[in-house]
């Protein structure tokens, strides 16, 4: 299917400006992820600026500095793009990102299960859907027995084993030309600040390595390698120092082997708008996925997140 001259061509053809901008498509359903005229709107301190000089202004300034340069997000706006249609969301706990009577809902446990979860860790459960339609407990999308034109999640692909797989289940409960919504954490604004990318060598190697759980290598990241997960200090250049706690390592590798190869939900992928825009292209031209990454959004300031859609093709 591929090989190394494949991917040496691929690379040498996609310099690392050109794969930071957005994946090129005919489809025109979604706002632009960089829109000029948006983008003049919104500060007045570039309105004199043609098309190409914004362009640039947001490349160097506008990006690193999280100006909004689209009408699509914050996570809101984002959400209104979500068709009114047959939709899945993944992973809603109590709070779903998604309602109405063509919602249909998938998580790891039931209502009354989330619902007591919840409870116990002190978050509020009043919103939580009605019914949870599919569930599994280890996160597997091949019980969903129909398919959907939209399948949305929020916070979620982060905390999958085997990435690929869950592209590949998604693929499998999407209509032809149907769209995978997703928001996703910026780890660069989040707890996950100190913890290296994810690559498309980690993603290949879990797939093949067939994960259903997760590492104990994820799982001491998780719990004793994340820092604060307040955006703004982070936005503002206020990490706080790395963390490198002996008793969190030691209380990861006890949590690891009370498991006893049961899953523990904790973060294995580590994402930045760029990163993942790279990733899914790649997946993409390889084969490996129908997916392909329409939009990629880039994280406004003081935000923790960004936002992307997949479209089946």
């Amino acid at each position: 299917m591929w090989n190394r001259n494949w991917l040496r061509r691929f690379f040498a053809k996609a310099s690392p400006e050109t794969r930071k901008t957005e994946v090129p498509d005919d489809a025109g359903a979604f706002p632009l992820a960089f829109d000029p005229d948006f983008y003049r709107a919104k500060y007045s301190d570039l309105r004199r600026m043609s098309d190409s000089a914004l362009r640039e202004h947001y490349e160097k300034r506008g990006r690193p500095e999280g100006r909004i340069a689209t009408s699509a997000v914050p996570r809101d706006n984002f959400i209104k793009l979500v068709p009114d249609n047959s939709v899945l969301e993944i992973g809603p706990f109590v709070n779903p990102v998604t309602r109405g009577p063509k919602v249909k809902y998938f998580d790891l446990m039931s209502r009354d299960e989330l619902i007591e979860r919840a409870n116990r860790t002190g978050i509020a459960a009043e919103k939580a859907p009605e019914a949870i339609d599919f569930v599994s407990p280890r996160g597997d999308l091949s019980i969903v027995d129909r398919k959907f034109f939209t399948v949305i999640s929020s916070h979620c692909i982060e905390h999958q084993p085997d990435m690929l797989r869950h592209l590949r289940q998604v693929e499998d409960i999407l209509e032809d030309g149907g769209c995978y919504f997703l928001l996703i954490p910026d780890k660069r604004y989040c707890f996950d600040h100190f913890l290296p990318e994810s690559t498309i060598a980690d993603i290949i190697e879990a797939h093949r390595e067939g994960r259903t759980v997760h590492t104990l290598a994820n799982v001491i990241k998780c719990i004793a390698l994340t820092a604060h997960n307040d955006p703004a200090k982070y936005w503002d250049g206020n990490p706080g120092e790395r963390p490198l706690d002996p008793k969190k390592i030691e209380a990861a590798i006890r949590a690891y082997d009370d498991a006893k190869g049961n899953y523990i939900d904790v973060h294995s992928l580590y994402f930045t708008p760029a990163s993942f825009r790279d990733i899914m292209a790649t997946l993409f031209e390889l084969g490996l996925t129908r997916l392909k990454p329409e939009r990629v959004y880039d994280t406004p300031m003081h935000w923790n997140e960004f936002c992307a859609i997949l479209r089946k093709v």
